[in-house]
């Protein structure tokens, strides 16, 4: 999984601690995220996009390969 977070942080100006503390997690699950070795829950994923004034389609980008080894299972 890749994201745009740190594109739609940058945007608002906020720093990952800033991030971090909107959404009530440290900031180390917001670099976890960032580069895509976090698969966050739901939740997360709706305050991140949330804080972020996006989408989780717009923040969350899936692979195509993870989605087929999903669908094979």
């Amino acid at each position: 999984m890749r994201t745009r977070i740190k594109e739609y942080r940058a945007r608002h100006n906020l720093t990952q601690e800033d991030l971090a503390n909107l959404v009530g997690v440290r900031r180390e699950t917001i670099v976890f995220l960032e580069k895509g070795k976090y698969n966050p829950s739901l939740k997360l994923a709706h305050d991140v996009a949330r804080a972020l004034h996006a989408t989780i389609d717009e923040l969350f980008i899936f692979d195509e390969e993870e989605n087929d080894i999903v669908e094979e299972r």
